[in-house]
């Protein structure tokens, strides 16, 4: 639901995006580029081909300090925290009493402290839940001062290493702290395109220079936010909201990679997180009544997000939560959740567009070869 334009607020590279021509749009309480002159399919590609600028200030970005806080916050997942090297970054997710998934984060060991970036449009409910659940004796921070930029595609560690040589060194889901032109910055080798890449999070006042400098470069070009969905579908990316949900187990998104072997019930610290005993259930039996699955189309039709799925019979069998035409794909892309005895690879299913039913077959994700630097 969109929200009053007086109510949305302002990125610190709101005026940038102004001045570059992007086209802005309310999206989780802020308004947003979706898309710069180029158009989102080439900004998409020009991220797959070189490097593309993305503005996520609006994400949640959290500290938590005390020396009990890894077992604190590893007490709300089913990732394991206290393990977690200084340096090093990790998926993890918030999950409720039913084993629903209440948000996906990141979360880095920073050695002092834990770094947290949580989704915008949960970053309140997220913190309302930690306020709730850590013990005493941890103390959570709100980094509202900082922005969050991303630099994503196959020359942003080229691009990097001129502003920061100490980054070359980094690989996939490497954190540490760089200063760049004396700001104080965190830097991930991370990202949510498929492609190498960092985040970037650098205090607001020192943001639009950091901008200014990367688009400088001639491999870099501003992306909004429609590419950003393009590039992390093609990706088999989910996306909190739509692919994700309270309602949703890891299990049922076949995030079952997300949980990590130290909590799973032969691990070392078995459950303790909120839904353990249903989770490590569905882990064990692998039996549930449903499961996030890839589609690719046999034409060019887009089939979006709500689109009815049915099989051969015209039985009822899910629903899209995410879909696209991937333009590195060059295919009809989507992400669904199916009965789980239509999720096999090759099953044909059949989408309902605008009165017509399209055939599609489900298929391993991602859609496109991910290029995470891994050294």
């Amino acid at each position: 639901m969109a929200e009053a334009a007086g109510a949305l607020h302002k990125t610190p590279l709101y005026d940038l995006h102004l001045e570059l021509g992007g086209k802005m749009v309310p999206f989780a309480g802020y308004e947003m580029p979706v898309q710069f002159p180029p158009g989102v399919k080439k900004e998409h590609l020009h991220t797959r081909d070189r490097a593309g600028l993305f503005d996520v200030s609006h994400m949640g970005q959290l500290i938590l300090r005390g020396d009990n806080a890894a077992a604190a916050l590893e007490a709300l997942v089913p990732v394991d925290i206290i393990g977690l090297p200084e340096g090093k970054q990790r998926y993890a997710l918030f999950t409720n009493d039913q084993g629903g998934v209440l948000d996906d984060l990141m979360v880095t060991n920073q050695g002092d402290c834990l770094y947290l970036v949580v989704n915008a449009a949960c970053k309140a409910q997220d913190i309302a839940h930690l306020e709730a659940n850590l013990p005493g004796g941890i103390a959570l921070e709100r980094l509202d001062d900082r922005a969050l930029v991303a630099l994503q595609g196959p020359a942003a560690g080229e691009v990097m290493a001129r502003l920061a040589p100490e980054t070359a060194g980094m690989v996939f889901m490497d954190a540490r702290r760089v200063t760049i032109d004396g700001a104080d910055c965190f830097v991930s080798r991370s990202g949510y395109t498929g492609e190498d890449g960092f985040e970037i999070s650098i205090p607001a006042d020192r943001a639009e220079d950091l901008a200014r400098q990367l688009l400088a470069c001639e491999e870099v070009e501003p992306i909004g936010l429609g590419a950003r969905d393009s590039l992390r579908l093609e990706a088999g990316l989910c996306l909190y909201g739509h692919d994700l949900d309270a309602s949703t187990t890891p299990v049922e998104a076949s995030l079952i990679w997300a949980i990590s072997k130290e909590r799973r019930a032969d691990g070392v610290r078995p459950g303790g997180f909120p839904g353990a005993d249903i989770v490590l259930e569905q882990v064990a039996s692998k039996q549930v009544s449903r499961k996030r699955v890839g589609l690719l189309g046999q034409g060019r039709a887009p089939v979006r997000e709500g689109a009815e799925l049915f099989d051969a019979e015209g039985r009822a069998i899910g629903g899209v939560t995410s879909g696209t035409f991937g333009p590195s794909a060059e295919a009809s892309i989507a992400m669904a959740y199916v009965s789980a005895e239509f999720a096999a690879p090759d099953t044909e299913v059949f989408a309902e567009v605008r009165g017509k039913r399209l055939p599609m077959r489900v298929c391993k994700m991602p859609f496109v070869p991910q290029r995470y630097h891994r050294g």
